[in-house]
C-alpha cells in the first residue's frame, strides 16, 4: 500500500467513478487492443523482480483497466448507469501499476503495437487525479522541484559549486551544456568529466547555472505534472533561457535529462525548441570516426559492456553511437550483453521506482549485474546517472550474496565489477583528471585504470 492513508474518494453523482481527462481516445483504443498474447511478460523486469506474480504482468495491468473502463463506460453503463467500483480495488490495482518502472520493453515487443509508455503515464495521472497515486515518497517530487528547483533539497546559488577552478566556460556561444540536478549535486563527477572533456575537445560552452532549472522527469513520469504544472513551467523557463543566450546546440549527458528536451520539452510547449538536442556520445563517436581523439591512458586488456538506458535507447533511439565510443577505447574489448538496444533489460530505477519501491530497483538491477556476469565483463558502462547508481547499488548487492545465490560469481569475486559512466571513463583515457571538489573543499579521486 502506499505510504499515506487513503479516503473514499467522493463521487458526484452521475459522475463516472474513473475519468478520462488524461487518457485520450488513441490511448483508449490501445487499451482495447490488448490482444493478451503474453509475449510482454517474457520481457518485463518489474514482473521478473516480482516472481512472476501474474497481477504485475503488462498484460494484467492492461485487462484490469479496461474492465474497469467497461464497467464506467461500456453499453451496459450507457444503458444503466456506471457500476461503483471496490475503492480498495481501485487502490490495490494503482499501487500494482506504480510497480513499473515505465521502461517500455512491453511497446518494443507487442504485436498490437501500444504505446505502453505514454499510455502507463497518462493512466499514472488519471489515478493520481483520483487520489490513488502516486506511490511512496515520490509523492514529494512537485513540491521539491516547484520550491527548490531541483529534488535534492539544495539552494539554486549552489548550482555553481560543482565547478572546478580548471574548467573553463564561455560566456557565450554556439553549445550550451545541461548538466541536471543530478551532475550538479549528487554526482558531481560525471559533469565535471564532461565539462573537462569538452574543454580538452576545445568545444567552447555556456552554462546556464542559477538559472538552469530541474528537467522535471521524476514528475512527469510518476503521474503528476498537473500539480502545480511544474513540468511546463521548468520547460518554458530553461528552453527560453537557453534561447536568449542563442545557442545552437544543447548538450546533455544525462539521459533523463536528454529525453525530456527530446521528447517532454515539445509537448510541453506545443513547439520544437529553436536548438539542437545533442547527447555528448553523440559528439564523441563523430570526433572519434573523424580522428580527433587522441588517448592518453589504456586499461589493461578488460572486458566492457554497455547497458542502453532507456530514455536514451528505447524511449529516443540512441543505441549505436555509446557503442562507437566504448568500442574505440584503449585496453577494453567491448563484449555486448544477451538483452540489449530495443530488448534491454531496464536498470529498475526508471519512473518513480528507485524512489518509492526501493527493493524492486534492487532487484531488477541484480538482474543486469547477472546479465554482464555471464559474459565476464570487468566493467559495465551506461550513460546515465541513475543507472550507474542503481545497477551500482545491484552489483554490491550480488556481490553481498556470495554463498546465498545458485548463480557463479566470477573467478575473483574480490575483483568486483567496476560501474561506470561513458563520460568518466573517456575522461580518465584522455588523461584528464576526474577529481571533484567535496563539500570540505578537499579533493577527490576515482581511478578505474589500477
Amino acid at each position: 500500500m502506499a505510504d499515506e492513508e487513503k479516503t473514499m474518494p467522493e463521487i458526484p453523482k452521475g459522475d463516472p467513478f474513473i475519468k478520462t481527462e488524461m487518457i485520450d481516445p488513441v490511448f483508449m483504443m490501445q487499451y482495447d487492443a490488448c490482444t493478451r498474447c503474453g509475449e510482454c511478460e517474457k520481457w518485463c523486469p518489474a514482473l521478473d523482480a516480482k516472481d512472476g506474480d501474474p497481477k504485475y504482468s503488462p498484460m494484467n495491468k492492461i485487462t484490469r483497466f479496461r474492465e474497469y473502463m467497461g464497467q464506467t463506460y461500456g453499453l451496459k453503463a450507457k444503458l444503466f448507469g456506471s457500476k461503483r467500483l471496490d475503492e480498495d480495488d481501485i487502490q490495490d490495482f494503482a499501487d500494482v501499476f506504480f510497480h513499473c518502472s515505465t521502461c517500455g520493453v512491453c511497446a518494443s515487443v507487442c504485436e498490437a503495437g501500444i504505446n505502453t509508455v505514454d499510455m502507463y503515464e497518462a493512466t499514472r495521472q488519471q489515478l493520481v487525479m483520483r487520489g490513488n497515486g502516486p506511490y511512496g515518497k515520490t509523492v514529494n517530487f512537485p513540491k521539491l522541484i516547484g520550491e527548490y528547483r531541483n529534488p535534492y533539497l539544495k539552494q539554486q546559488s549552489q548550482r555553481l559549486d560543482w565547478i572546478p577552478d580548471d574548467v573553463k566556460i564561455a560566456e557565450e556561444g554556439d553549445v550550451a551544456y545541461f548538466a541536471g540536478c543530478t551532475a550538479g549535486f549528487n554526482q558531481q563527477v560525471l559533469g565535471v568529466c564532461t565539462a573537462r572533456v569538452l574543454n580538452h575537445l576545445n568545444v567552447p560552452f555556456i552554462y546556464l547555472g542559477e538559472e538552469e532549472w530541474c528537467c522535471s522527469s521524476a514528475i512527469i513520469r510518476t503521474g503528476q505534472p498537473h500539480k502545480g504544472d511544474i513540468p511546463k513551467i521548468t520547460a518554458l523557463h530553461n528552453v527560453e533561457a537557453l534561447e536568449a543566450r542563442g545557442v545552437k546546440q544543447v548538450m546533455f549527458a544525462c539521459a533523463g535529462c536528454y529525453r525530456v528536451a527530446t521528447i517532454d520539452w515539445p509537448k510541453q510547449l506545443g513547439r520544437k525548441p529553436n536548438f539542437e538536442v545533442v547527447h555528448v556520445a553523440d559528439l564523441l563517436a563523430q570526433l572519434i570516426q573523424e580522428g580527433k581523439i587522441e588517448w592518453k591512458k589504456s586499461f589493461d586488456n578488460k572486458i566492457i559492456t554497455y547497458h542502453d538506458p532507456c530514455h536514451l535507447g528505447r524511449h529516443c533511439g540512441v543505441y549505436e553511437t555509446p557503442r562507437i565510443v566504448l568500442d574505440n577505447l584503449p585496453g577494453l574489448k567491448f563484449v555486448e550483453m544477451d538483452r540489449i538496444r530495443e530488448l534491454q533489460r531496464c536498470c529498475g530505477a526508471g519512473g518513480g521506482v528507485k524512489a518509492g519501491i526501493p527493493d524492486m530497483a534492487l532487484e531488477i538491477a541484480a538482474e543486469r549485474i547477472r546479465d554482464a556476469q555471464a559474459i565476464k565483463a570487468d566493467i559495465l558502462s551506461s550513460c546515465c546517472p541513475f543507472c550507474r547508481r542503481n545497477i551500482g547499488d545491484g552489483r554490491d548487492y550480488v556481490y553481498d550474496q556470495q554463498g546465498s545465490t545458485n548463480f557463479d560469481l566470477r573467478d575473483n569475486p574480490d575483483n568486483e565489477m567496476q560501474v561506470e559512466d561513458m563520460i568518466v571513463l573517456v575522461a580518465e583515457l584522455m588523461g584528464l583528471s576526474t577529481q571533484i571538489k567535496s563539500q570540505e573543499g578537499e579533493e577527490e579521486k576515482l581511478d578505474h585504470l589500477k
